[in-house]
């Protein structure tokens, strides 16, 4: 009885310590930090509904400041990343698109640095936090630098730049803990999901497995925006960018993730060093889909619209050229940590769209560069010069490392010569495209913005079965670690505008039913004086029943080039058997590795020594992709001694990954929880290493998924 009581004062505490949280500017008006009272913080100010943001938008600039100011000097976002230099190679001249010279010169090998990152943890949060990833690359032209800044997620949470600090702020740490780090399970974050439902698109796909990948080397990358490729008879395109990767694209389970993170926090880091270092060098294909201009309307969705994709099966992705990346860098901060993107870096041939995200990157990024960097001379930050000399009127400031020489530093001059002298077009000087605008100055959002269901409907109806049951867990796990009601039936409701069974799942898994309707209003993404009933979410369009593209069960599975092979063995191995299937996988790329009881060496059946890759107890099953026994009595006794070997075989099956035994390790199997071993595509009996390697490049057997879930493990 008095533990009842007790249990019921902790529960109204907490209540009283959410409700005091809350509270603190309850019935006072939302103002500038001048005082002035805000009408609307949710849109930039637009030369008209689908024009530019104007730099006169004050109200935009000091929200955004505040937000690129609030951490030194580890990055806000995308804090956590991993990066590797290389070059890109063009296959074919697409000059009648763009007269960019990495788009036209097949002879040209540019040098490139690319870093990749999670978003929302802090440099020292792991590897595996369930996240978009970042995906930025630094293309070091002769024209100029290019940055093409993007993620490995088609498209994004928000539809205008105002909205990016609410929506960081609201999936970063709660302010008043601190808690939870480089996680979004939590009330504030689902707080604004379901209060914005234009996120609703982004955040399925981090619901999916393509926010947990198994390398950083196996995840697609996209420029998220529409922007504009223009030839040299200032033609324009609209263009969406696609990096392609050779592996194919994988994940791991959220299981496997959250285990990853204890056993190696530093997984994807530690995963794209060593594939470099053993020469196995990660490689994108660069990929575009281009629309004529006079096709800017034609679709059910607006091409300026940065939550929305667009279906390969509607504009196919022309492939242009290769990325390779194929030397680490020498120094981690210098390089990875001072390297400074910048969506404004573009070259001729490329430039930019109305995407109200965009132009706010368009402004956030250099002023974070400057407070990150200190100095607005990071340009002179070896990772961060461009190829050729740069030359202009620009001088002193903190930390200037050059030296300017002469008595001029303002233009026009004659004392100078006139020099550095200004480039015509011809001559490679950029020229912005000439965009009619003849709009009223406005702070809305386009009526073309507000179809927040059709499309995260579409991806989730074109993904495989074991795919669509990921996203299930993944929503009832992130709703599960909320604690406010009234969100989690927010979200139930929205969800159900996306797919009706997809929301029953979550509902059922959360002890909860979906609601019909919802007591607060669906969108407050607008402001105070917008129109409501124009802002409101359509209704859910049905454009392509499905877009194979989306999910992963249709990637390559060709390769397991890389492929981490955990060999279990003791002292007395096969080496017979060992050995043919090791040069099987060796020769395929893979990369084998002796897991036994004890670290040093341990000695095959034949009287030799071999190095141990790691004991039992320093490794887990999760760091690799699948795992070979080869037989031997005594080896087979070494490791049925020690309950973690059967944990790991245990593990393995039930994350669905290949297994394969010889002579002796049949009867190890008996040890574990696997009841059958026959009529499993990925388990293997004295088979041929063949069909072993053929399992591996399929990743996981997701037919075996009924029987797995039953593994304790």
């Amino acid at each position: 009885m008095k533990s009842e009581k007790t249990s019921k004062k902790v529960s109204t505490k907490k209540d009283e310590q959410l409700k005091k949280s809350t509270i603190e500017y309850e019935n006072k008006p939302l103002t500038t930090r001048q005082g002035l009272k805000v009408n609307d913080t949710n849109n930039s100010l637009k030369a008209g509904a689908r024009g530019a943001t104007l730099l006169e938008d004050f109200l935009l600039r000091e929200k955004i400041h505040n937000f690129d100011h609030e951490r030194i000097p580890e990055r806000i976002v995308h804090a956590r990343g991993s990066g590797a230099h290389g070059y890109f190679e063009l296959y074919d001249s697409i000059e009648e698109y763009s007269k960019a010279g990495i788009f036209t010169d097949t002879s040209r090998k540019t040098p490139v640095f690319a870093r990749f990152s999670t978003v929302a943890g802090s440099k020292g949060s792991t590897d595996l936090a369930r996240d978009v990833r970042g995906f930025a690359v630094k293309f070091y032209t002769d024209e100029g630098t290019w940055d093409l800044v993007g993620n490995n997620m088609p498209i994004f949470f928000i539809q205008d730049a105002m909205k990016f600090p609410d929506l960081i702020h609201s999936v970063k740490p709660e302010p008043h803990q601190e808690i939870p780090q480089a996680a979004s399970a939590h009330d504030t974050f689902y707080d604004f999901v379901s209060l914005t439902p234009e996120t609703l698109h982004n955040h399925i796909w981090v619901m999916s497995d393509r926010a947990i990948p198994r390398s950083l080397r196996m995840m697609e990358g996209f420029g998220i925006h529409t922007f504009r490729l223009i030839n040299k008879e200032g033609k324009a395109h609209f263009v969406k960018f696609h990096w392609k990767p050779k592996l194919g694209v994988h994940s791991v389970t959220w299981d496997e993730a959250v285990k990853i993170s204890g056993a190696d926090s530093d997984f994807h880091r530690r995963d794209l060093w060593d594939a470099i270092e053993a020469g196995h060098y990660p490689e994108w294909e660069l990929g575009l889909q281009i629309v004529p201009e006079e096709d800017e309307h034609k679709f059910d969705f607006d091409l300026l619209d940065p939550t929305k994709l667009i279906p390969e099966e509607m504009v196919p992705v022309k492939i242009v050229g290769k990325m390779v990346l194929n030397r680490n860098p020498e120094n981690f901060f210098a390089e990875t940590e001072q390297v400074a993107f910048m969506p404004g870096s573009i070259v001729p041939g490329i430039d930019f769209t109305n995407d109200p995200l965009l132009q706010g990157r368009l402004f956030s990024y250099r002023d974070t560069q400057l407070s990150r960097l200190g100095t607005h001379n990071f340009h002179q930050i070896p990772i961060n010069k461009p190829v050729g000399e740069a030359r202009n009127n620009q001088r002193d400031g903190h930390m200037q490392t050059e030296i300017p020489k002469g008595r001029t530093a303002y233009f026009p001059n004659s004392i100078g010569g006139g020099c550095p002298y200004l480039s015509s077009v011809e001559e490679g000087g950029f020229e912005s495209y000439q965009e009619r605008i003849d709009a009223n100055k406005i702070r809305t959002r386009s009526e073309s913005f507000n179809d927040h269901f059709s499309q995260p409907a579409l991806f989730y109806r074109s993904l495989s079965d074991w795919e669509k049951e990921h996203v299930v867990g993944a929503y009832s796990f992130e709703l599960g670690k909320c604690d406010i009601k009234h969100i989690k039936e927010r979200m139930l409701y929205l969800i159900d505008k996306i797919d009706a069974d997809l929301a029953e799942k979550v509902a059922k898994n959360l002890g909860m039913k979906v609601p019909s309707s919802i007591e607060q209003p669906v969108n407050q993404a607008i402001g105070a004086d917008a129109d409501v009933e124009a802002q409101q979410p359509t209704e859910k369009k049905i454009y392509l029943d499905e877009s194979p593209k989306l999910s992963q069960a249709n990637t390559d599975f060709s390769s397991i080039v890389t492929r981490q092979i955990a060999v279990l063995v003791g002292d007395g191995f096969s080496m017979s058997q060992f050995k043919t299937v090791k040069d099987a996988l060796e020769k395929e790329g893979a990369m084998v590795k002796l897991i036994a009881p004890h670290g040093g060496t341990v000695t095959c059946d034949e009287g030799m020594e071999h190095k141990v890759d790691a004991s039992i107890m320093t490794t887990e099953s999760v760091l690799f992709d699948a795992v070979y026994i080869p037989g031997g009595k005594s080896s087979i006794e070494a490791i049925s001694a020690q309950a973690k070997f059967t944990k790991f075989v245990n593990e393995s099956y039930k994350h669905c990954k290949a297994i394969a035994v010889n002579g002796e390790a049949e009867a190890f199997l008996k040890n574990t929880a696997i009841s059958d071993i026959t009529g499993d595509d990925a388990l293997f009996v004295n088979g041929k290493p063949e069909a072993f390697i053929k399992a591996i490049a399929k990743h996981r057997n997701w037919k075996r998924r009924e029987k797995a879930e039953k593994i304790p493990a």
